[in-house]
């Protein structure tokens, strides 16, 4: 596994490993380290964002910078964190209008779902995370530490579910 700077250069520079192989690198403090700078803080909802966007990395086999996220929140769930987690983990950002903001809602029974495709066009994958789930999460919150809450998220099979995108 590369984790450092140098070593993911050489892996870029030689081939040796792909996007997803990189972003995977970051060790579980790191990866709170980074959520917490870029948001923060390290509530349960951005590693859940990381874990989507890494998932969608790996399955869509996806460069940095080569992912396009539509986020559709729904107004009933407590923040919209998700979308930093997954932009961190897709290095897609607002800046590169890589990242959009859906004006349709989700569904009341979704906290948040995201269509993550290749910016290029091709198929994508659709990410919902339901409302069930908040409970959950808000448990993890107050009862673990940002270390904890991020292997815990981690770990938990029934966050989200994903589906080819329509």
């Amino acid at each position: 596994m590369v984790r450092s700077g140098f070593g993911s250069v050489l892996a870029l520079v030689f081939g040796l490993s792909g996007w997803s192989s990189i972003a995977s690198a970051e060790t579980p403090s790191e990866w709170v380290k980074l959520g917490a700078r870029v948001h923060g803080g390290y509530g349960a909802f951005i590693p859940l964002g990381i874990r989507i966007g890494l998932d969608a990395t790996a399955k869509l086999k996806a460069a940095p910078r080569s992912l396009i996220v539509t986020y559709y929140d729904n107004p009933k769930s407590p923040c919209a964190c998700f979308a930093d987690g997954v932009a961190i983990a897709t290095t897609s950002s607002f800046g590169q209008r890589s990242i959009i903001l859906a004006g349709e809602k989700a569904p009341d029974d979704k906290a948040a779902i995201m269509v993550i495709r290749p910016r290029s066009g091709g198929a994508g994958l659709k990410y919902a995370i339901p409302m069930s789930v908040l409970p959950r999460l808000s448990n993890m919150n107050s009862s673990m530490n940002e270390l904890q809450r991020h292997e815990a998220v981690m770990k938990d099979p029934d966050l989200f579910q994903v589906e080819p995108a329509p």
